[in-house]
């Protein structure tokens, strides 16, 4: 009976003596310094792009708290006579399933409170982990997170839309108005921050941890 074979190596770009172009992923030599493909820079991965995703994120956190504070849709009925109501983003969806609209509260409890909230502690934890130790099966989990809040940062405006339609819409001179609150602009910049956070990340770093040979996972 023949002895069980090794594992094999697991070989990365970086080990292999290539860098890869983070614009459209050919790998090229490390003595180039520009991808011939789509004319980009080639950059080895380094830690230190880290400092950027921090900083982006701890700027998406400290605006991300005043457009849950702050009231996100001011409403002027008959110039106020019949008075004026401000609602924040927790407010509103309490509002709608309060008039039945529990689709419409739910894809803004979502999209405004646990999508925010997830891309915190998704951004955190992969900045936390980039460059540490795994197995290929770990590295792999690491990148799908990675591409699902690359994908999701995108919806993460629904709240910013419907405040901009309705403003746009329901502009009724005395009788009635709606026009954005201050949260709006707070809401926005901490999306726009929390996706350059993302971005900032290399995933490369990823496979950086990744053992000389790969090991089974019992996890």
């Amino acid at each position: 009976m023949s002895a069980p074979q090794a594992p094999a190596p697991v070989l990365t770009a970086h080990r292999a003596g290539l860098v890869g172009c983070r614009s459209c992923g050919r790998v090229w030599p490390e003595s180039e310094t520009t991808c011939r493909r789509c004319g980009g820079a080639l950059v080895p991965p380094d830690r230190r792009c880290l400092n950027a995703v921090w900083a982006w994120l701890a700027a998406g956190f400290v605006f991300y708290i005043p457009a849950n504070l702050f009231p996100m849709l001011k409403t002027s009925t008959f110039g106020g006579l019949r008075g004026n109501s401000e609602s924040t983003i927790l407010g509103g969806v309490v509002e709608l399933m309060h008039y039945g609209n529990y689709g419409v509260a739910a894809i803004v409890f979502l999209a405004s409170i646990v999508v925010p909230i997830g891309k915190f502690i998704a951004i955190s934890w992969l900045a936390l982990v980039a460059g540490r130790p795994a197995t290929v099966r770990a590295a792999h989990k690491r990148l799908h997170l990675y591409e699902v809040v690359e994908f999701i940062g995108r919806w993460s405006m629904i709240d910013v839309f419907i405040v901009a339609i309705l403003s746009a819409l329901v502009q009724l001179g005395f009788v009635a108005s709606i026009h954005p609150g201050p949260a709006a602009v707070s809401f926005a910049l901490s999306v726009a921050f929390t996706m350059l956070s993302a971005q900032s990340f290399d995933p490369r770093l990823i496979w950086r941890g990744l053992p000389l040979r790969s090991r089974k996972d019992h996890e």
